[in-house]
């Protein structure tokens, strides 16, 4: 069967955050988080300085409510998390439910906030509202995250069919042969070794190098 007709399916990220209000609750939340199948790939808790809760909300500057935002946000510790699931974004925004607590208990009675919020502020949770404001997240919290799609299923199949399991495998055949003591630092070493993709150095630029 021909995969290249089959659409290659990409799990999203999206940010959540457990809001002051909700922190002593945490632990129920992030089981509703699984629960509804989001994996939580990175988690911290942090206490945000109002400088930082205003720079993070920044998109809200000038609008009424900004300076009580900034100031509820950055009254106590807050957990934030990196939540992946095939249309995590959606998902998550479906999960938290309506922005106002009270209309969330009326409309989604089972919703994260309708279960934890109090009214359109201490609301319990923030989920990013679109792909570009979760990798701008994302990034405020984790700098570090490599913001790369995650494959699924037949991506992931071909990507592994292509890019590993031939060199491992031959690896792997060289194990079996040489039999090393220690095989895991040894096959480390093979695939470093053998990594087709590795940059090749002419040996007349490392005899430059070391003149």
């Amino acid at each position: 069967m021909e995969t290249d007709s089959i659409p290659h399916i990409h799990v999203e990220r999206t940010l959540a955050i457990i809001k002051p209000d909700a922190v002593s609750c945490a632990d129920e939340i992030e089981e509703i988080i699984l629960k509804n199948g989001f994996f939580i790939l990175q988690k911290r808790r942090v206490f945000l300085s109002a400088e930082q809760a205003s720079e993070f909300f920044s998109e809200h500057y000038g609008k009424m409510f900004f300076p009580s935002l900034v100031s509820y946000m950055s009254s106590g510790h807050i957990i934030v998390m990196v939540l992946s699931k095939e249309g995590a974004l959606s998902a998550w925004r479906d999960l938290i439910g309506p922005a106002n607590s009270l209309t969330a208990k009326m409309i989604a009675p089972n919703s994260i906030r309708a279960l934890y919020g109090t009214d359109d502020q201490q609301n319990a949770v923030h989920g990013s509202d679109s792909f570009i404001n979760a990798e701008r997240e994302i990034r405020f919290f984790f700098p570090d995250t490599v913001m790369e799609p995650i494959p699924m299923k037949i991506a992931a199949k071909d990507y592994l069919a292509r890019n590993i399991n031939p060199t491992l495998l031959r690896g792997l055949t060289e194990v079996c042969k040489q039999k090393p003591k220690d095989p895991v630092p040894w096959l480390a070493d093979w695939l470093l070794e053998n990594n087709p993709n590795r940059p090749s150095i002419s040996d007349r630029y490392m005899v430059q190098k070391h003149l």
